[in-house]
């Protein structure tokens, strides 16, 4: 994803990922509670709030320094948050604990995009100062 993808991405997923939290923190509450899964349902808001971030914050890197692993960090990002939070929303809302087994896909596709973003980082230029 190009800067302004990114950016406009994030800025989507910021108000979704709000949304969502205030949606499940009201309307959903009584019966996530009553499922026992609350927590599940509020880790995926915490981590797709924290990588929504995370695309924000690499898109405005790549207005500074365009770079292809740039790119890579906040797609393998949104697809983490896609899947990760995307999963744990699912098992938290149709109870089905398999689905629970897509998790760790998207953690991994999520530390993927965190060291494509170390990557990117060691590749700028040591500062002239």
């Amino acid at each position: 994803m190009n800067y302004k993808q990114s950016l406009l991405i994030a800025a989507l997923l910021g108000a979704i990922t709000v949304a969502i939290g205030a949606f499940g923190a009201h309307a959903l509450r009584p019966g996530l509670e009553a499922a026992g899964r609350l927590d599940t349902f509020e880790t995926g808001v915490k981590y797709q709030m924290y990588h929504t971030l995370a695309i924000f914050l690499t898109g405005l890197l790549q207005i500074q320094r365009p770079h292809k692993l740039l790119n890579r960090a906040s797609l393998f990002f949104l697809l983490g948050i896609l899947i990760f939070s995307g999963s744990l929303y699912t098992l938290s809302l149709s109870g089905i604990t398999k689905l629970g087994a897509f998790a760790p896909i998207g953690g991994v596709l999520l530390i993927v995009g965190w060291i494509c973003l170390a990557f990117s980082i060691a590749k700028l230029p040591d500062s002239a100062n």
